[in-house]
């Protein structure tokens, strides 16, 4: 019985409840899986964890030289990256390791996954929530049937838009102006601008879109689909998308310009951007770009940036990617190219210097290598020697003038989604754990990073 007198426990009150009972899974869980190794092997776990690393550092070199070298050392090279780990497996079992390894790991991810269990409230209340939107009067979609291997032609893209009361417009050989035709589409009366292509056509729309102020909406129909998928939707079956059109919320999305060219996904310099511009790379990608790596990357044109970004300067640099937004991690296999949220307001920041098989090997350190840079930032410049830079923006080559001036409008973009969405948080970043401490000791979450890191760099060469 409910005493009459009593007020009823605000909700706040059970979430934070629940994430301290995550918090302190998350420790828990944690701690046994330090402890694991320990029981198995004493203080021998050290050296079996040395063992470890140095087989991550041996496999890391041999990348190096199988990207950066061409010949026998490179078929070395990726001898090495297959040998290496192998061979700490197989010490690992002989030595009676290898179970308690594989358990301490699985402990390690549980206690990652109740940690953002516990942040996941604190996540939840950031930045711009979907709106209802009422259904477009007269909506306009362009459909590229080339992009993603012919996904428009396998889902019945056209038809089903259409049957939807969209004007389809199909990209061909003779109208590769996606921009004009989305400007043409606006001076017709179109409330919508909606893209199935690749992330390249999204941008050009998306700047149509941002310009004129209408919704822009993303049909997953490309090859990768990056920024569909951080939008949550379904890149299995494009045609769920469509359901946007009548049953749909808005977000604001935060967009990307570098040197006043929109991008959506990120913005590249050096290296990649130098692969990308190879005549021969739409055809024969991975050819290609083993073949041209090893000259960018050691041999004596291999490009090096300047950048500058919220006080913090860097020379250098191979490779330099200003992101839309942060991405999780600077390499992640299982889910590459994953951004937490697009409207943080900040350009994710990542620089690359690793000239020798020993910076790479030190690569294993993760973000605090002494060859990567890590930060984010409200503004990048971009400085080189010649009058232009050469950039991939959006996967698209473009030579862009010097200096180049990177900088994110928050909240430009109006993106129209289906109310019922595959989801947007997979995952996070790796987890504040002095917050989730905090968490479960009861006390209340400090601010987030995305606000607590402005301007700060997490690591550099």
């Amino acid at each position: 019985m409910v005493r009459a007198d009593r007020p009823p426990r605000p909700m706040g009150a059970a979430v934070g409840r629940r994430s301290a009972a995550w918090a302190r899974l998350a420790l828990l869980t944690l701690a046994v899986g330090l402890l694991v190794p320990l029981v198995a092997a004493g203080l021998r776990s050290v050296l079996w964890a040395l063992l470890g690393i140095a087989g991550l550092a041996l496999a890391a070199v041999g990348l190096w030289w199988t990207l950066a070298r061409s010949g026998t050392v490179r078929v070395l090279g990726a001898v090495l990256c297959v040998v290496a780990p192998l061979t700490v497996l197989a010490l690992y079992a002989v030595g009676g390791m290898l179970l308690p390894a594989a358990l301490s790991m699985a402990l390690w991810v549980l206690a990652v996954g109740a940690a953002r269990a516990a942040l996941a409230p604190e996540r939840a209340g950031r930045g711009h929530g979907p709106v209802p939107a009422p259904p477009p009067g007269r909506p306009w979609a362009l459909m590229n049937p080339r992009s993603g291997g012919g996904k428009v032609d396998r889902f019945r893209l056209v038809d089903r838009a259409r049957e939807a009361g969209v004007r389809v417009v199909l990209l061909g050989a003779g109208h590769q102006d996606a921009a004009g035709l989305a400007e043409d589409a606006v001076r017709d009366g179109a409330d919508l601008l909606a893209v199935a292509g690749g992330d390249g056509t999204q941008a050009l729309v998306a700047e149509v879109a941002f310009r004129h102020g209408v919704p822009f909406m993303v049909i997953p129909a490309g090859t990768r689909n990056h920024f569909a998928l951080d939008l949550g939707l379904d890149r299995e079956d494009p045609a769920k998308a469509l359901d946007a059109l009548t049953d749909g919320v808005e977000l604001r999305v935060d967009l990307g310009f570098a040197a006043g060219r929109v991008f959506v996904n990120n913005a590249s310099f050096g290296t990649y951007a130098a692969v990308v511009g190879d005549p021969a790379y739409r055809e024969e990608k991975t050819r290609t770009a083993l073949r041209t790596l090893p000259g960018l990357l050691s041999g004596p044109s291999a490009p090096r940036l300047r950048m500058r970004a919220d006080g913090t300067r860097a020379d250098g640099l191979q490779a330099l990617l200003v992101s839309n937004n942060p991405y999780l991690r600077a390499v992640d296999a299982a889910h590459p190219g994953r951004r937490e949220r697009l409207d943080s307001g900040r350009l994710g920041v990542l620089g690359v210097r690793v000239d020798s098989a020993v910076r790479a090997a030190g690569t294993v350190r993760g973000p605090h290598a002494a060859g990567l840079l890590r930060l984010t930032a409200e503004e990048v410049v971009v400085e080189a020697d010649t009058p232009t830079v050469p950039a991939g923006v959006d996967g698209e080559h473009v030579l862009l003038p010097a200096p180049v001036v990177c900088r994110i409008v928050p909240g430009a973009l109006r993106v129209r989604v289906p109310r019922r969405r595959v989801g947007t948080r997979w995952g996070g970043a790796a987890p504040d754990w002095l917050r989730v401490a905090g968490l479960a000791l009861g006390r209340r979450a400090t601010a987030p990073d995305a606000v607590r890191g402005r301007g700060r760099r997490d690591d550099g060469p």
